[in-house]
């Protein structure tokens, strides 16, 4: 426990960072306005719940599954940031009442796993496990998923504040800068395999 509480600072934050709840609200935001609230609060628990297990999973077995698989951080850069232009570019097209009637179960895939818990913070927590023991790392992962629960069951209250318009506009501003964002994490990891 002591061990724990010393190393908490050092792993909290950079998993803290790496979550950036400040970028995953806006889009969790949009994607599920106009969906009941039983419907919300379904997604998210499927999405908390999804990016908790992937993280546990990942902290078990990553470095070896990697190994096994031939798989490097930059693969793994590239891969999440191609899902996110996906589902970016069927945001920005597709029309309103599909994404109030959703196909699939967006809560996992793209809410827990890549935007939650995506290659930078499953990099981040290989990265920290190594430095400072499995334990605090968990400790710090858990935290920072309970404080993405909070954002997100009190995040639609800023609907209030913005508006059906405001809701729209942010959406399709939140699509276009999920592609940016995606568009980054490929060029990064493309940028490092070359450059090797």
């Amino acid at each position: 426990m002591a061990e724990i509480i010393k190393y908490l600072p050092h792993t909290f934050i950079p998993v803290f960072v790496a979550i950036d709840i400040f970028a995953v609200l806006p889009v969790f935001i949009s994607m599920t306005h106009g969906l009941s609230a039983s419907k919300q609060k379904k997604i998210i628990m499927e999405s908390v719940f999804t990016a908790l297990i992937v993280s546990l999973v990942f902290l078990a077995m990553g470095e070896f599954i990697f190994r096994v698989l031939g798989i490097t951080t930059n693969d793994f850069k590239i891969a999440g940031g191609l899902i996110l232009v996906v589902f970016a570019i069927l945001d920005l097209i597709r029309r309103d009442e599909h994404r109030h009637n959703p196909p699939t179960k967006f809560g996992v895939v793209p809410i827990g796993v890549p935007l939650i818990v995506g290659p930078a913070v499953l990099t981040t927590l290989l990265v920290l496990v190594d430095h400072y023991g499995v334990p605090a790392t968990a400790v710090s992962l858990l935290i920072n998923l309970t404080i993405v629960w909070i954002s997100f069951r009190k995040g639609h209250s800023l609907i209030k504040i913005l508006g059906e318009g405001g809701i729209i506009a942010v959406s399709k501003i939140m699509a276009l800068l999920l592609a940016s964002i995606a568009v980054m994490m490929i060029r990064i990891g493309i940028e490092n395999i070359i450059g090797k």
